[in-house]
């Protein structure tokens, strides 16, 4: 089991979103809490994938076609940070 943790952003950006998108990120949170990253990989829906410049060693899934989950992975711990979730933005979030 994952620990899947959320930037006070990601809360804040969660309540302006698309039910439908809430509904897809609370899928997306189910998978990465029993499976980790891997069980991303399974499904290409998600199109989980490796992001690169500003954020190299984070990584991307979409929701829909606009919209992403932008999050790290940090393996020893077996932790998931979730740093955003928002409509394909990839401006580097500090």
């Amino acid at each position: 089991m994952w620990t899947i943790l959320e930037s006070k952003r990601v809360r804040k950006s969660l309540m302006k979103i698309p039910k439908e998108i809430l509904k897809k990120y609370e899928v997306w949170k189910q998978i990465v809490y029993h499976s980790g990253v891997d069980g991303l990989k399974e499904i290409k829906g998600f199109n989980d994938e490796p992001l690169k410049g500003n954020w190299k060693g984070h990584r991307s899934s979409r929701l829909n076609n606009k919209y992403r989950v932008i999050y790290k992975e940090e393996k020893g711990l077996l932790k998931i940070y979730v740093l955003d979730v928002n409509s394909h933005d990839y401006k580097r979030v500090k």
